[in-house]
């Protein structure tokens, strides 16, 4: 009976309609999208190199970098953004191999002279719909925004009131999930806006954060056990 239960696993795996081919589906959309102009030389970052499907937590940041996940496919990576953003991580042991990274926009933005530039309102829109399923598909229950266009690009998916400098580093609801709105970890930001130490205490939500879903998923789980309680 053992090893029928892990056919029947595997089988679940690799059925046309699991988790694994309907990332890899929605990666090859993004792919092949040339909604916007101006980044129609460039490929999206979406592949199974920004995280795991079945992540709990969920980053999302502004677009690719030039200089980062546009060169080495991987978010946060290959750029100074990407080696302070792993350097938060550490600061609270979590693991690249336990979160799922996205963007607001999948492409690099650049200006007319190649460098990277903020993505427009028109490209947040035209980006929208694979962030919306990229969240349905993963279902995390955190979400971490990093910087102020991340946080609108969720407006577009399910409105929201929420502002960076209202609301950073506080515990929100959005679509039933908790939402932590953090900046950007860019040397910019860093040195104009939220510095380092402010940074590492911002992330500490995010352990928390991750704590108690972990709690309430044992509590849940431990009460369903209980006789006489239905559901």
């Amino acid at each position: 009976m053992q090893s029928g239960v892990k056919v029947n696993q595997i089988l679940k795996r690799s059925s046309p309609g699991s988790k694994g081919q309907q990332f890899r589906a929605l990666a090859a959309e993004a792919a092949g999208c040339v909604r916007c102009s101006a980044m129609c030389g460039r490929s999206a970052v979406l592949s199974e190199l920004n995280g795991p499907t079945d992540a709990r937590v969920m980053f999302i940041g502004e677009a690719p970098g030039r200089k980062g996940a546009d060169r080495t496919r991987i978010p946060f990576s290959g750029d100074q953004s990407g080696k302070n953003f792993d350097r938060f991580l550490a600061s609270i042991g979590l693991k690249r191999s336990e979160i799922f990274i996205t963007s607001a926009a999948l492409c690099n933005p650049r200006s007319s002279s190649g460098a990277n530039r903020r993505p427009t309102a028109q490209e947040l829109r035209n980006c929208s719909s694979f962030l919306r399923r990229t969240i349905e598909l993963i279902n995390p229950r955190v979400i971490v925004t990093l910087g102020g266009v991340a946080l609108e690009a969720l407006r577009l998916v399910q409105y929201h009131e929420l502002t960076l400098k209202s609301d950073a580093a506080k515990f929100c609801t959005w679509d039933d999930r908790v939402l932590i709105p953090l900046y950007h970890p860019s040397p910019q930001v860093l040195i104009t806006s939220r510095d380092e130490r402010a940074q590492l205490r911002d992330y500490k939500l995010v352990q928390r954060a991750i704590r108690g879903q972990a709690f309430t998923k044992r509590a849940s789980r431990n009460q369903s056990k209980r006789p006489g309680i239905n559901h």
